[in-house]
Parts: structure tokens; sequence; C-alpha cells
């Protein structure tokens, strides 16, 4: 088979598993096509250097997670800086100290997990964070990747991820203070 039949019948066995999976770590469907097309157009030009040892699909999803990583590292570049307005006042005090109030504890977490109700705030929450918030987010907690890796994929210091994890932390704990404890 030929290298451009080869691909072609990728492209026909895998487009709809990767795209799956590059929408779920962009959240959004539009990049995540643009994501796949690169991988696609990755993998016909280092074709020769696919050495069969694996499963095209395990070696199209490494492509997959290294064009994500790219996809993530030219955002949180591109992105402007954060304003803090929203947390601290001009004497740097907390503007709201409703935020660090203690939740009900009667929901346990497995059973919140377990309510697509609330699953669905929380992914409204994780999308409402500034992108140079929510792009760490996602890579540490969702993806699980460990902090040393985010730092280096982000080219930001450990001290400033883990501020950025905490300030996310901050918002999507406000954000679900408002959006789901407060109406339940």
């Amino acid at each position: 088979m030929t290298k451009n039949e080869t691909i072609k019948n990728w492209i026909n066995q895998y487009s709809e598993g990767l795209l799956r999976r590059a929408v779920y770590l962009l959240s959004d469907k539009t990049e995540a096509e643009d994501v796949v097309q690169e991988v696609f157009i990755a993998a016909f030009s280092s074709y020769d250097s696919f050495e069969g040892k694996s499963a095209p699909l395990t070696w199209l999803m490494t492509i997959l997670n290294r064009k994500v990583a790219d996809f993530y590292r030219k955002k949180y570049k591109s992105e402007p800086n954060i304003n803090l307005d929203h947390f601290f006042d001009e004497n740097g005090s907390w503007r709201n100290d409703d935020v660090l109030n203690n939740w009900d504890a009667s929901h346990k977490e497995t059973e919140l997990l377990d309510n697509q109700d609330f699953n669905k705030t929380l992914e409204e929450c994780i999308e409402d964070l500034p992108s140079r918030w929510k792009i760490p987010m996602k890579m540490y907690y969702l993806e699980e990747k460990k902090a040393p890796e985010v730092s280096q994929e982000l080219n930001i210091s450990t001290t400033n991820l883990w501020k950025v994890l905490q300030r996310s932390r901050m918002q999507l704990r406000e954000c679900l203070e408002i959006n789901w404890f407060a109406k339940s």
C-alpha cells in the first residue's frame, strides 16, 4: 500500500476518535478540527519515520498530544495579562470574603461528580476562566500532567503555575458557589 493510501485509510479509521479526544482537550470543536488536520499533515510529512513498532492510532495520538501542547503554548503566550481586580481591591485585600466561606459538606464529592447538572455547571465555570488560567488548569487537572511538564510546555516557572492554579481554583469556587451551591 502506498503512503497516500495508508494516510487516507488512517484518516477514515481514526479521524473520529482523534477529533473526540481533541474536543475533550481543547473544548472547542473548530480548534479541535484544525488540530486533527495538523495531525494528519504531520503524519504524512513524517510517515517515513513511522516504524510500525506501535499501532498507528498510538502514533497519531502522540502527534495529537504534541499538537495540543503546541496549541496551548501558543495560546498561552498570546493571551493578555490577567486583571486581578475581580479578586482584590486597591489595597490588596479580598473584595469578597464569601468565596472563603466553607461549603455545605452534606454533598459528597462522588455524588456531585455523578450529577450531570453539577458537571455541566463545573464545565461552564471552567470555560469561563481566562485562557491563561484555563489552559494550565486543564493540563494539570484534566490531562493529569505533572507540574514540571505543564510548566515546561507553557514555558512558565513552577511557582507561577501554582499561583495560576490557586487563582483558578478560587475563581472556580466562586463560580460554583454562585451557580450551584447558592441555588441548591
